[in-house]
């Protein structure tokens, strides 16, 4: 009776992890993978789009998940600002306020200093961070005295001198690799 009850147990703690690991949306299913990015609390309720723009469903809170390859995510109205700014190549990112966004599925990897890296070199410094927030301020001087070290554990600022940086939080068990350290 007792190897019973430990095996009960057992399986009470280790089935949700398992199942969990066993039904995480793909790409298929792009609205179920693009919410899997942020918390249940701001996804259900958060216009969906897939990684060309188009709105695969409209939410009704003031967040949109992007069901971007590899990367997918959750940000608020700065942030979607901020990806306008990225993806069109600005300078000017619109930012007027702190903004927020979530990868609680991690990355494929950027370079730390240079946005529009394509993949890693021996001197661009290319991270891979596991399930992460991010932070980004209309003032980037808010950012000063944050590390722009990756592998310093903790927060980080990502492309610390271009009109794109923000701040990088690994959260729960998160990793971050650097393949290539100067």
């Amino acid at each position: 009776m007792r190897r019973l009850v430990t095996l009960a147990v057992a399986i009470v703690l280790l089935a949700p992890g398992t199942m969990a690991a066993q039904t995480l949306p793909t790409p298929d299913d792009p609205i179920a993978y693009a919410m899997s990015a942020g918390p249940p609390s701001i996804a259900a309720d958060a216009t969906i789009m897939d990684a060309e723009g188009n709105i695969l469903r409209e939410g009704t809170n003031e967040w949109t998940c992007i069901a971007m390859p590899g990367e997918p995510m959750c940000l608020d109205r700065q942030w979607m600002s901020w990806v306008d700014a990225y993806m069109n190549q600005k300078d000017d990112t619109g930012v007027t306020a702190l903004g927020l966004a979530y990868m609680l599925r991690g990355d494929q990897g950027a370079s730390n200093i240079d946005p529009y890296a394509e993949g890693p070199t021996a001197d661009n410094e290319w991270v891979i961070t596991g399930p992460h927030l991010m932070i980004i301020v209309p003032d980037p001087a808010l950012l000063e005295g944050i590390p722009t070290d990756p592998m310093a554990g903790g927060p980080y600022v990502m492309w610390r001198d271009h009109p794109l940086v923000h701040v990088m939080i690994p959260v729960g068990d998160a990793t971050v690799e650097m393949p290539f350290r100067r």
